[in-house]
């Protein structure tokens, strides 16, 4: 898979050349390219924002230097998403879905975010991370690289692994232990070093409703 970032602020995104993402990207399972916008502005200065009109605080990420990366990289097959607190909230769905797809485009806002015309133009899709206003789309756009990776095949190495994670059939993950037997006088359910896989596999799945009970009750109305 291809991800092509476009920011403002390409340095932000270090943290995806580390860890389990900095390895796919050497495996070249995956290519992430960050994309200057500034670099695209007609003015001397690399300015790219200007006054809101009407009036307001703040200001606004001009269209034509965004409008020109974005058509400079935009191919048939490419899906633009733009990282907004408007968006669709980010589900584990959708995540893979993108990841099945073979070359994004994530605009990432700031300030007062985009002029609505590129997103008339040029925007396949909005997603947010959640309910609340971030600076700007740099750390939605690294939320997202990073749930997409795990889907795509080789990253994780075991593809069996995300089968059971959280979100799967919207309920979330049994908990899981690791040596010591006992710690802090908490010891590990009796089960899970019986043996036996089918009464071990019948509390994991039991444990996953009473997780989800516990902590996402929402989810089991779905």
């Amino acid at each position: 898979m291809k991800i092509d970032i476009l920011t403002l602020f390409p340095e932000m995104f270090n943290a995806l050349n580390h860890s389990i993402i900095g390895k796919a990207q050497e495996n070249k399972l995956v290519e992430i390219n960050l994309i200057n916008i500034r670099d695209f502005s007609n003015n001397r200065h690399g300015k790219v924002d200007d006054y809101v009109f009407g009036g307001g605080d703040g200001m606004l990420m001009m269209p034509e230097p965004l409008y020109d990366a974005i058509m400079s990289i935009k191919k048939q097959d490419s899906h633009v998403i733009y990282l907004s607190p408007k968006g669709k909230p980010l589900v584990q769905n959708t995540v893979t879905n993108l990841s099945k797809l073979n070359h994004l485009i994530l605009v990432c806002g700031h300030y007062e975010g985009i002029d609505e015309r590129v997103i008339e133009l040029c925007i396949d899709e909005q997603i947010s991370i959640g309910d609340y206003v971030l600076t700007g789309g740099e750390l939605p756009a690294m939320v997202l690289v990073d749930a997409i990776s795990r889907y795509i095949p080789g990253v994780l190495g075991n593809e069996t692994s995300t089968k059971e994670e959280s979100f799967s059939n919207n309920l979330l993950e049994y908990p899981q232990y690791t040596r010591p037997q006992i710690f802090k006088n908490l010891a590990v359910p009796s089960v899970l070093i019986s043996g036996n896989h089918a009464e071990i596999k019948k509390w994991r799945e039991h444990q996953k409703v009473e997780q989800t009970k516990k902590y996402r009750p929402d989810l089991l109305k779905k």
